[in-house]
């Protein structure tokens, strides 16, 4: 489980900055280009594949290169790690809230 956690942990970090999030969704589309990825964005290629690599080494995409060209795609499986790690918190937390909703209408109706 601690390893999970950790991966988990790397996830949400690359998921807090808004390149990345922006480069995971354009890679919802499909498979792109470092170049085609980084075209929207005004940064230095350096700085951007950086991200990249953020993004690679937590396994949000994978990248193949062919002779030059170096192309990203989408992994879906650690994000619905995430996904799942969400519910299980919305679930427990939903829970927790209509208990203390009924405890609050038990008092309202007791007195």
């Amino acid at each position: 489980m601690p390893n999970q956690s950790a991966q988990l942990n790397q996830v949400f970090q690359a998921l807090a900055d808004p390149t990345r999030r922006a480069v995971l969704e354009r890679l919802g589309n499909g498979p792109a280009t470092t170049s085609e990825l980084a075209q929207p964005f005004r940064m230095a290629l350096p700085s951007f594949s950086q991200h990249l690599a953020m993004l690679e080494h937590c396994g949000l995409v994978q990248s193949h290169k062919q002779g030059r060209t170096r192309t990203y795609r989408l992994m879906p499986r650690r994000l619905r790690a995430a996904e799942q790690w969400m519910s299980r918190q919305r679930a427990l937390w939903e829970k927790r809230l209509d208990q203390l909703d009924s405890y609050l209408k038990e008092i309202k109706d007791s007195r």
